[in-house]
């Protein structure tokens, strides 16, 4: 099965998005590829062969997000009992799928949850860095 070009762009910021996390890695449990933070996942990118549609899931604690992101196409809270703590897939391919943008922002969010007050201090640092003139 091929993959939609435009999908895969997205795919590709977002995971491009998540390893520039601070203490973020790349993992493929379960032939799937997911970013980490401290040994704790943030985001599933699921694969990017063509065997499955492309989309992501992220842990949305945020109530606004978290309803915008199941109002999108084809979007499902998560399976494996996870949907019951916010996580949330989101397809990619479908019209309408989210942009790259807001997808990193969700990622942003999902990265904050699980992530140990230190990383997201490191991460406000390097915000604060970049909008420094």
């Amino acid at each position: 099965m091929a993959v939609p070009r435009n999908a895969l762009r997205k795919w590709e910021k977002v995971r491009a998005w998540a390893l520039r996390l601070p203490g973020a890695v790349e993992e493929h449990p379960w032939g799937e590829t997911v970013a980490k933070v401290d040994r704790k996942v943030f985001v599933f990118l699921g694969v990017d062969d063509g065997s499955h549609p492309l989309g992501v899931t992220v842990k949305l604690t945020d109530e606004t997000a978290h309803a915008h992101a199941l109002a999108c196409p084809g979007a499902a809270p998560a399976g494996y009992g996870l949907g019951k703590a916010g996580w949330v897939h989101v397809p990619l391919e479908p019209a309408g799928a989210p942009a790259a943008e807001l997808l990193c922002d969700w990622v942003e969010e999902s990265y904050r949850t699980v992530a140990t007050r230190r990383r997201a201090a490191e991460l406000d640092a390097r915000a604060a860095e970049r909008a420094a003139p």
